[in-house]
């Protein structure tokens, strides 16, 4: 290394180890060293949760394959190499649905299905963990037969998963007209009761990354310049010396490695308990199986060591000391923006809107790239403007005298890299608070409105609904309805210009819903919400008929209504339905729609979880990026109350100096905010936006700002009173 400095050159192996160990005796005795090493501690630890949330995911996923595959029936289409029957069915407790499985065998030596010990006997039921658990609330363990016991979790998708084995009490008389299956065996790729979790891996690790990821490496950036002026003093010395970027890195990394260490070794924790037992996630009651993040610790492991690493190459590159080609005095990196994120921005901004004239498909990869670009950038843009009022400010002090004014603006223009830092947690949170309000919205809409018609119809009206029902079935449907239940036809005619529903029945079940007892086909207008609802899918139109005898099953088109004097059979009608005929539906009116919306509704509660996480992160940020300023502003304007003789200057430089960029961040983010989810709504075509969630999000953050300062003010002069000259 020509013209370096001789420490720097002898012995190559020693050498690294005494930059090492200076590093390390720089987090000792740095000035500020105790905020950064905790501020890394956290950066690191939620570094390592995000890898840890990425490898259960794999593993998870991985698992779920594994256990789909070997539980998947094999089908075949003859019933001379069968072993048994098989047929899927869709039932619901509440409004959370469940996969019910109805097995026969055909062959006494055939296997059971994967999670059973042994088949079901005739009319006994096998109920997963978490089903058997909501049919007790429901008082319906014995909905489906006769309760034999719990699926083994190598059956179940997750222990989270609801699902029954089911074996009719009777076998099928005609199973290819009642929609059984043949199959022989087992162990082959067949999803089922897919309600458990929908969404794939990629999905689920596109959410992770953008409400976990982000934050996480935000906290990092912020970490990393905790302090940052002193070790920009030391850089740019032993830069002087003649070290090379190598050298600088060694430090850097001695100085980091036991707060980043430390930060993994919290991660430990999780992933301790995801080894140890089943995790039910909070707020989704997703249950996390063992086994599969067991089978995968390797995976784990190398995830919480792979953030440790990245953790400390992001600390060495977040570091930079530029060279100038031209003068000899050294400058830092963060003594101005880079002009290329300014034109990111803009990029970022013009993408999202000409997305929507982009064809559709390639419209939202456009918009999602904007959207990243965006926020990513747009704190600096918050620094640029910033900047430029700062020398206003500063004009403005020196022309009326305001020692005050002068220094905080001086110091606005001169410090950009603490604009956008504590500028980001403003502007990204803003941002998460209202997409994930208008993604809420889009799902939480609908789930209100069929809850409303769940309300509005209670529990005394039924449809029963199968496309293999016999006159048998149904007659024995009758026989076992517990006391004050009627039972109608309803034949559905939805074709056409006049769509109708057509209820027949006896004439004394027509009058419980007091419908008149026509001969002949008859429209009606009913008050009844039930019927209303009924017959909303059919424009209103009702017609009723009245019959002497059996049903006319042949009309039924798989439905019939049952209805009752008072509430709270529900238990009684479903056990006798399914005694009835396997694979049967019972519902209320808008039930499959109240399900569905439920369902969709769920997903909330994963933006829940990964967004708190994400905000949680953020405000960890900025707490440490406000702790930081304070602790560089009270060891900066101590000196200033000897000089102004007052402390009325303290507050004026923090409230100009902290106060009012966060400021106009808020101002800038909450415009910024309300164009971009206009335009994602439009993208999404549904959904709508909240002005006051905006509203309540600018007010905190705005007030959040006020503190800060004041804060700020607060520290520098507490501080100022045991101030001493320092020969520095």
């Amino acid at each position: 290394m020509t013209g370096s400095h001789p420490a720097l050159t002898r012995r190559p192996g020693r050498l690294w180890v005494q930059l090492l160990r200076v590093g390390l005796a720089a987090a000792r005795t740095t000035p500020g060293t105790r905020l950064r090493s905790w501020a890394l501690l956290a950066a690191s630890a939620a570094m390592a949760l995000t890898a840890l949330a990425f490898a259960t995911t794999t593993a998870t996923f991985d698992g779920r394959t594994q256990r789909d595959t070997a539980r998947g029936p094999i089908l075949t289409g003859s019933a001379q190499h069968a072993t048994a029957l098989w047929k899927e069915a869709i039932d619901s407790f509440g409004t959370s649905p469940h996969g019910v499985i109805y097995i026969e065998p055909l062959t006494p030596d055939s296997p059971p299905p994967p999670g059973l010990s042994r088949w079901p006997r005739p009319g006994e039921a096998f109920l997963s963990p978490e089903l058997a658990r909501a049919a007790e609330d429901y008082d319906s363990l014995d909905r489906y037969g006769h309760y034999a016991g719990t699926i083994d979790p190598q059956g179940l998708r997750s222990p989270s998963e609801r699902m029954a084995y089911v074996r009719p009490a009777h076998p099928p008389a005609d199973p290819t007209a009642q929609a059984w299956q043949y199959i022989t065996g087992f162990g082959q790729f067949f999803p089922m009761n897919q309600d458990t979790y929908p969404h794939t891996a990629v999905e689920t690790d596109g959410v992770i990354a953008v409400l976990m990821a982000v934050p996480a490496l935000a906290l990092l950036v912020v970490a990393t310049r905790v302090g940052s002026a002193t070790r920009d003093r030391r850089s740019q010395l032993i830069n002087a010396l003649g070290a090379s970027w190598a050298h600088r890195a060694v430090i850097n990394v001695g100085e980091a490695i036991v707060p980043a260490a430390a930060g993994t070794v919290v991660a430990l924790i999780p992933a301790a308990l995801l080894l140890a037992t089943d995790v039910r996630l909070p707020v989704t009651g997703y249950i996390i199986d063992t086994a599969d993040t067991r089978r995968a610790w390797p995976e784990l492991a190398g995830a919480l060591a792979g953030s440790l690493l990245l953790t400390l190459v992001l600390v060495v590159i977040l570091h930079r000391v530029q060279r100038p080609k031209t003068a000899t005095r050294p400058s830092m990196s963060s003594s101005r923006l880079p002009k290329w994120r300014l034109a990111l921005c803009v990029v970022g901004v013009l993408a999202i809107a000409f997305s929507q004239y982009a064809p559709k498909g390639p419209d939202i990869a456009i918009f999602l790239a904007g959207t990243v670009l965006m926020w990513a950038t747009l704190p600096s843009v918050v620094a640029q403007l910033c900047i430029a009022n700062g020398r206003r400010i500063a004009a403005s002090g020196y022309r009326k005298g305001d020692p005050g004014r002068l220094i905080a603006g001086r110091w606005t223009a001169a410090h950009p890299g603490v604009l956008v830092r504590l500028s980001v947690v403003f502007i990204i949170g803003i941002g998460l608070i209202s997409h994930l309000q208008v993604w809420n919205s889009r799902l939480g809409d609908s789930a209100a409105a069929a809850q409303r018609i769940t309300q509005r119809v209670g529990d005394t009206l039924y449809t029963i609904h199968s496309s293999t029902l016999t006159p048998d079935a149904v007659k024995n449907l009758s026989h076992n309805l517990p006391n004050g239940t009627h039972l109608l036809v309803a034949t559905t005619h939805p074709e056409g210009d006049h769509p109708r529903i057509d209820l027949t029945g006896p004439c004394p079940d027509l009058q419980s819903l007091r419908l008149p007892c026509p001969d002949t086909a008859q429209r009606v207008t009913s008050s009844d919400p039930r019927l209303e609802e009924l017959a909303r899918p059919y424009t209103g139109n009702l017609t009723v008929r009245a019959v002497n005898g059996d049903l006319p099953v042949s009309q039924t088109n798989g439905s019939l209504i049952v209805t009752t004097d008072q509430s709270g059979h529900r238990a009684e009608i479903e056990k006798a339905a399914y005694a009835a005929h396997p694979g049967i539906n019972v519902e209320t009116p808008g039930e499959t729609w109240v399900i569905g919306a439920q369902q969709k509704n769920k997903v909330n509660n994963w933006l829940s979880l990964f967004g708190g996480t994400g905000l949680a992160l953020l405000l960890v940020a900025g707490l440490i990026s406000a702790a930081a300023e304070f602790v560089r502003i009270r060891a900066s304007l101590a000196p200033l109350s000897v000089l102004t003789g007052n402390y009325q200057v303290f507050r004026t430089i923090a409230l100009w100096y902290l106060t009012v960029p966060l400021l106009i961040a808020t101002a800038l983010a909450t415009f910024i905010t309300n164009w971009h989810s206009l335009f994602f709504v439009i993208s999404l075509r549904e959904g709508r936006f909240s002005w006051p969630v905006l509203a309540t999000a600018a007010t905190g953050f705005s007030l959040a700002a006020v503190t800060i300062g004041l804060l700020a003010a607060h520290s520098a002069r507490r501080a100022a009173p045991f101030w001493r000259p320092k020969a520095d």
